[in-house]
């Protein structure tokens, strides 16, 4: 399917859209350009509109290995770290193990997360001010901030817990107070509602503009952010946006588990919100990560040595031999989701692949780099892999409500929905517990960074990621490492006014 990409334009830069704006600058040209006189005209303001969005690409890459996906599984129990051996990407390792520490994390994630705040705060600010903006467009293009804004929220409040909160860019001398995680979530649920409140994001996002936040995907963030706190005081307010998407007839689930996952699946009627990438004309490299192109993350977690219908990889984020046996034999889902090289090989006549370290001969299918997954890209092929990083799929929407209404005793407790499911899978249908329900998530969304958060939630972590039922951590998973430590720079960074408390580790 055909997609766009939300480019950010030079200028922006030229206007100081980074994490900690300080200085307006100068563009490398004569002409001076002043966030005071630069928002003159709707089509600057989407400009700034596109650089909230930008962000969203880094995730994968930025002078660190980070894709949200990945980073959540190999915490979990049915994907390891791989690579060349433990001491290749530290920081991935000591993820893998829980022994991250202020130094050895993935800082990068809390720097590209802050970034998009920044950004969005912009575009609601300069909307505010703009002159004979429609109010159509104003509404528009601040519910797209506020919520891209809960979204890089969501990502730091999960990761960290209790992190610096500021609703509005900062001045002078660039410190806020750090608060606690409980109350970060209130903030950022509210501000999902008050976008919500504004109405004016389609359910759907017409053709050519894939990629834009919708009410869906709003809706399906809110979801996920109620859940993952326990919040039954808004369990129906999200099953009510769960019927709401399920009622539309614009989504539903597709046939064809494995097309997912292709160029051509994207953007199919399963999908409610996607991180578009592009290889055609890309132009992303080792040393510019953020310029417009493709993804890295297909070609970290490809089959090293492999000259196929996939091409060589890097062999991170394996997965565990008792996840592939966990389908029964007939779910879609075992092969539509992983490859089995040994399966694979006698099907196609493939040459062996090179094993790495925590090899497990299963690969992650739903992302691992095809052959030609680059194709037309203009600078380092490794980097501009086109595989849209999906972030929402209907079969969520379907299992969220299903979990909701078992909370709520409502229906028929979600048998119906998790059934839809299993049915799409060719799986044995099963009644509605959440154990079943969280077993079934656990399927469906393998590799798609959703397990990990489904154990912390529901209380199962510290039963389920104990050491001695994994074949490589010596660590067992405690309450202790819900929070990842804040990184030491931004520890470092602030004044005896402001000083945040790290946490434990």
């Amino acid at each position: 399917m055909k997609k766009i990409k939300l480019f950010a334009i030079s200028v922006l830069a030229a206007l100081g859209m980074t994490a900690c704006t300080e200085d307006f600058l100068t563009v490398d040209s004569t002409t001076q350009i002043l966030r005071s006189n630069y928002f003159t005209e709707e089509s600057r303001l989407f400009t700034s509109v596109v650089a909230a969005y930008d962000p969203l690409n880094w995730f994968d890459y930025f002078y660190q290995y980070d894709a949200l996906n990945m980073v959540s599984d190999i915490m979990a129990d049915d994907i390891y770290c791989g690579g060349s051996n433990d001491g290749d990407q530290p920081v991935l390792v000591k993820t893998h193990y829980y022994t991250a520490t202020s130094v050895d994390c993935c800082n990068q994630i809390w720097t590209i997360a802050y970034s998009g705040i920044n950004r969005a705060n912009i575009v609601m600010e300069e909307a505010e001010i703009m002159e004979n903006l429609p109010a159509d467009i104003k509404n528009r293009y601040v519910a797209e901030a506020m919520i891209l804004k809960a979204y890089y929220y969501n990502v730091l409040w999960k990761f960290w817990g209790n992190i610096p909160f500021y609703d509005a860019n900062l001045t002078s001398p660039y410190y806020t107070d750090q608060i606690k995680a409980d109350e970060v979530y209130a903030n950022v649920i509210k501000m999902i509602e008050d976008a919500l409140k504004l109405n004016a994001l389609p359910l759907k996002a017409t053709a050519g503009e894939e990629g834009r936040v919708t009410t869906a995907m709003a809706y399906m963030l809110y979801t996920e952010m109620v859940m993952y706190q326990n919040d039954n005081s808004r369990y129906a307010t999200a099953l009510g946006y769960m019927n709401e998407i399920i009622a539309s007839g614009q989504y539903g689930l597709v046939d064809d588990f494995a097309g997912i996952w292709e160029e051509s699946g994207e953007w199919g009627k399963e999908s409610i919100w996607e991180i578009n990438y592009v290889s055609e004309g890309a132009v992303r490299s080792w040393n510019s990560p953020i310029a417009t192109g493709g993804t890295v993350y297909p070609m970290l977690i490809g089959i090293p040595g492999c000259k196929s219908v996939y091409c060589d990889g890097w062999g991170f984020s394996p997965v565990a031999q008792h996840a592939y046996d966990m389908y029964e034999d007939g779910d879609k889902r075992k092969d539509g989701g992983i490859l089995n090289y040994e399966k694979f090989k006698a099907d196609t006549g493939a040459a062996d692949y090179t094993p790495r370290w925590q090899d497990t001969g299963n690969f992650l299918k739903k992302y691992i780099a095809r052959l030609n997954g680059n194709h037309g890209q203009k600078a380092d092929g490794d980097m501009n892999h086109g595989n849209n990083h999906r972030v929402y799929r209907y079969a969520e929407v379907l299992l969220n409500a299903a979990e909701l209404e078992l909370a709520l005793n409502q229906g028929d407790k979600g048998k119906a929905k998790l059934n839809e499911v299993q049915t799409r899978a060719g799986a044995t249908l099963t009644e509605s517990t959440l154990e079943n329900i969280i077993q079934e998530r656990r399927k469906e969304f393998l590799g798609e960074g959703k397990r990990y958060w489904d154990l912390v939630r529901t209380g199962m972590a510290a039963e389920v990621l104990k050491a001695n039922a994994h074949e490589y951590r010596e660590t067992d998973w405690t309450v202790n490492k819900k929070y990842w430590p804040i990184p030491q720079g931004e520890m470092d960074k602030v004044d005896e006014a402001h000083k945040m408390t790290q946490n434990p580790y």
